[in-house]
């Protein structure tokens, strides 16, 4: 078999093409040019991937496996798809996760059309994530990684199953100083890289509101008129004024430092009215929440009925642990694109908008059933009791 590997010039997706190589399958070393790290002034800086180094380190990475090399030119798709959802989201008031719109718009679904025109069956990533076959019907299943400190089944949730389909995770078994050791072993020159950090595209220093600030007049964002760059009130839940910010971009829900206010109790953010100019700010029971709304769900299993609640075990960020949910869809039948609520047997904390809530079969753990964007707080009434997921029974592990 003849397979696209998305090579980052990291050690994770050079030791995907090493496996694959070593198991039989005619590898295609293929690296993206995303995104021009001077564009904005920042420069690369430290712990960011897709830079120049970053696509040399690949092509070096490919020569010592002895595989064949590409790169492509993803830039204006990677802008349009990734980095201008993520500048809007931002500013109006969420906390994007830019990685999932990567996966989805642009290396599965944008690479897998290149890599067809090189006549390749598949797509391997360095994700840390696994895959199995239904022996019934023939879909394909996401499951965690057999590292679970390093799993990234959250990052994938949104993937289709024609994407699943053509997807192959040769770390999927592995432990991340497993993946070392077989690069060191191998000579590989990256074998020792550190692990990119945060957002790509984002200095660590400056973080999202900092870069937001620089590329937001090159996205045609009129930033110095936008209402999240304007100065507004800081108020409490009941609408009582405590102070003033500088501009709600640089807040998410759950902040507690830099808020810019005394207070006699801590306080945190518990929602961002960006049009109104608007930080709403409460207490420790505020930042809670019992029912989480979501956008753009996928489900990567059977959708359940509405009405006929299941039960989940849930995640609303890429850290935080799997708790105990109620997921009730709120569309007959819609796999992609519909909305949904997550019922918490305890509330969670700091349920921020924009960020990806997924949720797992308590029957079986590992297996990824879906997710979506969280939309904000919902309304308890009526939160249904659900049953657990039904479990298939397993197939074949890839």
């Amino acid at each position: 078999m003849r397979i696209a590997v998305a090579m980052s010039g990291g050690v994770d997706s050079s030791v995907a093409a090493l496996l694959l190589a070593r198991q039989g399958a005619e590898v295609v070393g293929v690296s993206m040019h995303l995104w021009d790290h001077d564009r904005d002034g920042s420069g690369a800086g430290e712990g960011r991937c897709c830079t120049l180094d970053d696509l040399r380190t690949a092509r070096r990475a490919a020569e010592a496996i002895g595989v064949a090399h590409y790169t492509l030119d993803l830039r204006d798709r990677f802008l349009e798809t990734v980095v201008r959802p993520f500048v809007s989201s931002y500013l109006s008031g969420e906390t994007p996760v830019p990685c999932i719109a990567c996966n989805t718009d642009v290396k599965f679904e944008a690479l897998f059309r290149r890599a067809r025109a090189l006549g390749c069956e598949a797509v391997a990533t360095g994700h840390y994530a696994r895959t199995e076959t239904d022996p019934e019907t023939c879909e394909t299943r996401l499951l965690k990684a057999r590292d679970l400190g390093k799993d990234q089944s959250y990052f994938l949730y949104d993937l289709t199953p024609e994407q699943l389909g053509i997807a192959r995770f040769p770390l999927g078994e592995l432990m991340k100083a497993e993946v070392r050791e077989i690069a060191r072993e191998a000579g590989l020159p990256n074998w020792d890289k550190p692990d990119s950090q945060e957002i790509c595209f984002v200095a660590a220093a400056d973080g999202p509101a900092g870069f937001i600030r620089r590329e937001a007049e090159l996205l045609g964002f009129a930033l110095p008129a936008h209402p999240a760059a304007l100065p507004g009130s800081v108020v409490r839940t009941d609408g009582t004024e405590l102070g003033r910010h500088a501009g709600t971009m640089g807040f998410t829900v759950g902040q507690r430092r830099g808020l810019g206010i005394a207070s006699g109790e801590a306080l945190y953010v518990v929602g961002i009215e960006a049009g109104e100019r608007r930080l709403v700010v409460g207490g420790d029971e505020e930042v809670l929440s019992r029912v989480v709304l979501l956008r753009e769900v996928n489900f990567l299993a059977p959708v359940p009925a509405p009405g006929s609640p299941i039960r989940v075990l849930a995640r609303i960020r890429s850290r935080h642990p799997d708790v105990p949910a109620i997921l009730e869809p709120e569309e007959q039948g819609r796999r992609r694109g519909g909305m949904a609520r997550l019922v918490f047997d305890d509330p969670v904390r700091a349920a921020a908008p924009g960020q990806a809530a997924v949720f797992y079969d308590p029957q079986r753990p590992e297996r990824l059933l879906g997710g979506g964007l969280i939309q904000g707080k919902g309304s308890s009434a009526g939160a249904g009791v659900g049953e657990p997921g039904a479990t298939c029974r397993a197939g074949r592990t890839v």
